[in-house]
């Protein structure tokens, strides 16, 4: 017989996202300082669990989700200047460091972890550009000790180690999707061959306003690669082009794209976004885990978030990070299973101590289209959240793999 779980199915009347006139989304890039802290502190997390469930056959108690990426120092010239002071990343929260009289090297697997993702990730980042400072403790009793209560069935879930709420929706809007896909595209390994003068730093930003979309974009070309002032600029309405002719490709609504808009000709490399290694971290930005994307890969300021940061929390009982992703997969579930309606809206609520499979509530909001019923469809929206929460345990082992990611 299946748990009965506190499962409800509304409507909501509110005008969808993409009728609204005004709509403003964000984009962070791999390369922008508080993606580089959610992408490091997850990986950290990713690495812990293997080697937990490796040596012990479970993941134990950690959350790595605290972190201050402080930024350096650099001397900026064309053809290419230098790192003159490293970047520090500052690792911090809790995780367990030993297990039945087994040592775990905590803060070996967490830096070598950092070190691994910037070296897939960001071109020009070298070791020796950054230092690391691992402020990683053990946890508190009462929370480590969750781990230490056996849970039943094949995945052994266990209670909540916070009381929090997330809400994920769907379906994207053109906004939502376009800036996404820009960024991506820019980064990309395809566009890094055709373009390697543009650094890993992208950031996209998009102002909707009726069927018209403006989107500025920033991201500092790579000194190596620029020899003065006019290669910058030549090489900068090239991308230009570039993005004009992506955008146009991908959406039905009339973009407006600017570049760099800090620059100014005539200045010569104080008029121009320049980096060595492609990321503002080198000197003029610090980053902070959770200030970045949400779990989508956006920041949609037109829709409700939660306020948990995902990156890094353990993946077995922080809902801060399981229903942050459990949300955003059921509703893009119901709504590409699910006939009438425009949008929808999961949210599930925790309570702490309680099993991750059993929220303190799990609603559904829909906003229908004209002339359908809600009657007709709830039962089928509510199964849809019963056998996600039922297979919750699934989702957090892809989550402790790696298989899905928090960022």
């Amino acid at each position: 017989m299946g748990k009965t779980r506190n499962i409800t199915v509304g409507s909501l009347s509110c005008t969808p996202i993409e009728k609204q006139g005004v709509e403003i989304v964000e984009r962070k890039g791999i390369g922008h300082p508080d993606t580089m802290c959610d992408s490091m502190m997850d990986s950290i997390s990713i690495e812990l669990s293997k080697e937990y469930i490796k040596r012990f056959g479970a993941v134990m108690h950690h959350n790595i989700d605290k972190c201050l990426l402080v930024a350096g120092q650099a001397e900026h010239k064309f053809q290419g200047g230098k790192v003159t002071e490293p970047m520090l990343l500052v690792i911090g929260d809790r995780a367990t460091f030993e297990v039945n009289g087994e040592h775990v090297d905590v803060e070996g697997i967490a830096i070598n972890a950092s070190k691994s993702w910037l070296k897939n990730n960001l071109r020009f980042v070298e070791p020796e550009h950054m230092r690391f400072q691992s402020e990683l403790k053990q946890g508190s009793a009462e929370l480590t000790d969750i781990f230490r209560r056996k849970g039943k069935g094949k995945f052994e879930l266990l209670g909540a180690n916070d009381t929090s709420a997330c809400v994920g929706y769907a379906p994207f809007t053109q906004t939502e999707t376009l800036v996404l896909e820009l960024e991506r595209h820019l980064n990309s390994k395809q566009f890094k061959k055709e373009y390697p003068e543009i650094g890993e730093d992208i950031k996209v930003m998009g102002v909707r306003q009726g069927n018209g979309i403006q989107l500025t974009v920033a991201g500092p070309l790579v000194e190596r690669f620029v020899k003065d002032e006019a290669d910058y600029f030549k090489k900068k309405g090239e991308l230009l082009d570039e993005m004009k002719h992506f955008a146009e490709e991908k959406t039905d609504l009339k973009p407006l794209i600017f570049f760099n808009t800090l620059d100014i000709k005539g200045r010569g490399i104080n008029g121009c976004y320049l980096s060595v290694t492609g990321t503002s971290a080198e000197d003029a930005d610090c980053g902070q885990v959770g200030r970045g994307n949400r779990v989508n890969g956006i920041i949609p300021l037109n829709r409700p978030v939660s306020a948990e940061a995902a990156a890094g929390k353990n993946p077995v009982s922080h809902i801060g990070k399981i229903y942050n992703i459990l949300t955003h997969k059921v509703a893009r579930q119901i709504y590409k299973e699910v006939d009438g309606i425009d949008e929808v809206y999961v949210w599930l609520c925790s309570q702490i101590g309680k099993p991750i499979d059993q929220p303190k509530i799990a609603a559904a909001q829909l906003v229908m289209k004209k002339g359908a019923s809600l009657t007709d469809i709830s039962k089928n929206v509510n199964e849809i959240m019963d056998k996600n929460l039922e297979n919750i345990g699934k989702l957090c082992m892809d989550l402790a793999t790696g298989k899905e990611r928090a960022y």
